[in-house]
This record gives structure tokens, C-alpha cells and sequence, in this order.
């Protein structure tokens, strides 16, 4: 397993609509194996594939605290959510790809998503709380979005300034 690099804002890959796996083969579980190792060593909960550059539709999501729990490695290709609930839920979230910058966005407070599984199988999972925001949040990612296109134009514009500002600053 290799920890691979984050992509982060502004680079424009992080608005790639992500294809979807046809196979699941060697390449797709050796970039499964280390898109974990990547999101426990960043540390977070979630990553999508194309926040380490690779524009295909695969998500990774561990909910387990680190300190306290086994970790509890979830897998998801070609995710999509198929029925959400019209009642609405807030959390503060952030991203591997916005480093240090955190808001508050409203979603729906459950979601059913259709996946297939790291065997190949098509599932169906209910998710509620954060693991519902945690999906829907990734799978922005595997269409384009980021969670800061659900927050105010005003803080996005000051977000997106000061992440360009610093990447022009790194070059």
C-alpha cells in the first residue's frame, strides 16, 4: 500500500466528473488498498478517488474513532444515492482537499445509496447521521462538487481566493 498525494484546491481535477469502474481487478483494489492508507495517514473519514488524482468512481469511508474503535474500512464503486429523505440534517464538515477549512452545510439527514462492493456485488445501504453526510460528500466529489459549492457564494469566494493565493505561494 502506498500513501499517495492529495489533490487540493484549486486544481481544477477536483471538478472532474469521475468515471465509472468497468472491472474490478488488480488496479482497482491496489488503488482501494491505497486510498486507506491515504485517508489514515491524512487522517480523515472519507476519500474519493479523485482527490488523489484518479478520476474514477470509487470511495472510501472508516467512521471508527482511531483511538477507540477496530477500524471499520468501507468501499464503494460507482456509488449513487437513490432515494434521500426531505428531512434535512447539519454538520460541520471539512476536506482532505481544503485542508484546515471547516462549515457547516445542510443535507439530507438519510440517504439510500447503491454501490458495488469490493467482491463485485451490487449493495443497497440505509445510512443516517454521519455516515449519510459522508457519502453525499464523496460522491459530490466523484461528480465535481465540493462541499463548499453548499455553503454562501461570499465564504466560497474567500475560501477559493485564499487556496489560490497559497498555491500560487507554493510554486
Amino acid at each position: 500500500m502506498t500513501i499517495r498525494p492529495i489533490v487540493l484546491l484549486p486544481d481544477p481535477r477536483l471538478r472532474l466528473v469521475s468515471e465509472p469502474v468497468t472491472t474490478i481487478d488488480a488496479e482497482i483494489r491496489t488503488l482501494v488498498d491505497d486510498m486507506l492508507e491515504t485517508m489514515y495517514d491524512a487522517p480523515g473519514i472519507g476519500l474519493a478517488a479523485i482527490q488523489i488524482g484518479v478520476p474514477k468512481r470509487v470511495v472510501v469511508i472508516d467512521l471508527a474513532k482511531k483511538e477507540e474503535e477496530e477500524p471499520a474500512p468501507m468501499v464503494f464503486l460507482n456509488p449513487e444515492v437513490v432515494w434521500k429523505s426531505d428531512e434535512l440534517a447539519t454538520y460541520e464538515e471539512g476536506c482532505l482537499s481544503i485542508p484546515d477549512y471547516f462549515n457547516e452545510v445542510e443535507r439530507p439527514a438519510k440517504v439510500r445509496v447503491r454501490y458495488i462492493d469490493r467482491d463485485g456485488k451490487e449493495q443497497e445501504i440505509d445510512a443516517d447521521g454521519l455516515l449519510a453526510t459522508c457519502l453525499q460528500h464523496e460522491i459530490d466529489h466523484l461528480n465535481g462538487a465540493l462541499f463548499i459549492d453548499h455553503i454562501s457564494k461570499l465564504k466560497r469566494d474567500r475560501v477559493m481566493k485564499k487556496f489560490t493565493k497559497a498555491a500560487r505561494l507554493a510554486v
